[in-house]
């Protein structure tokens, strides 16, 4: 017999205690239609492992039906008595799903009936908000569909300038001008791409997004992209990440400069 846990063994006994309560309604003489009365204590026979393989023993357990009383088999064949319902009677009975599937895997012992299913675990506010924002969340370049074409003519210049000059703030703009009649999302591409350049040689990882304007003016497309930059992933709706955003403005041929 495999090795059970203390607690295990002590479910193995109440639930024994439990079957021979159910099967004790008959008693000597006749039927009078009266309930009961309750005994007192019930005895239980358990098997306990011998030294040799085969060789195990009868054991007398007791369950008390007043105060809870149980006598626990220890591993060295010494027993154990104590009352439900004090303190370490009540730590005895505490048992997890893991301690049931144990005990289930050595006693062999259908605990299908006597379990409830797993209920999911619930998710906290905070999980589901977190959710909810990873949900809205977009990649650093808009997905561009079949139907739109990239072409080198297209990008005209971008420069990246720090906003509020003389003050330590890690907030940049993006100015990008274009060909106009240019579609937005490859505009504000080409702008996260210009970013991406200039983040990589200043060795800042990662932008994120914060507003994004655009104008027409003398025949051209004009965006100004405000990002701000940091070391660390933050949470945004659009984050660039500078490698990865770079990889991705090559495969698209659109310049990062």
């Amino acid at each position: 017999m495999q090795h059970v846990p203390g607690t295990i063994r002590s479910t193995a006994l109440a639930v024994l205690g439990v079957i021979g309560l159910a099967g004790c309604q008959m008693i000597d003489g006749k039927d009078d239609g009266r309930p009961r009365a309750k005994p007192a204590e019930m005895s239980a026979r358990v098997v306990a492992p011998g030294q040799k393989a085969g060789d195990n023993t009868l054991t007398q357990a007791r369950i008390s039906t007043k105060s809870g009383e149980i006598l626990i088999l220890e591993e060295d064949g010494s027993v154990t008595t104590m009352d439900l319902d004090s303190p370490a009677g009540q730590d005895a009975f505490t048992i997890s799903e893991a301690d049931l599937a144990a005990l289930n895997a050595n006693l062999d012992l259908d605990f299908g009936g006597l379990v409830a299913a797993s209920l999911p675990k619930k998710k906290t506010a905070q999980e589901k908000a977190l959710e909810a924002f990873a949900a809205r969340s977009q990649p650093a370049l808009p997905t561009l569909s079949e139907t739109q074409t990239i072409a080198p003519e297209q990008f005209i210049a971008a420069k990246v300038e720090p906003m509020n000059r003389g003050r330590a703030t890690d907030l940049v703009e993006v100015t990008a001008n274009l060909r106009e009649g240019v579609d937005a999302d490859i505009a504000f591409s080409y702008a996260t791409c210009a970013l991406a350049g200039w983040a990589k040689e200043n060795g800042t990882p990662y932008g994120r997004h914060i507003r994004t304007l655009q104008a027409e003016r003398n025949g051209k497309l004009l965006i100004g992209s405000a990002f701000i930059l940091s070391q660390d992933k933050p949470m945004g709706l659009r984050v660039m990440e500078t490698n990865e955003t770079l990889r991705e403005c090559k495969a698209r041929g659109i310049p990062a400069a």
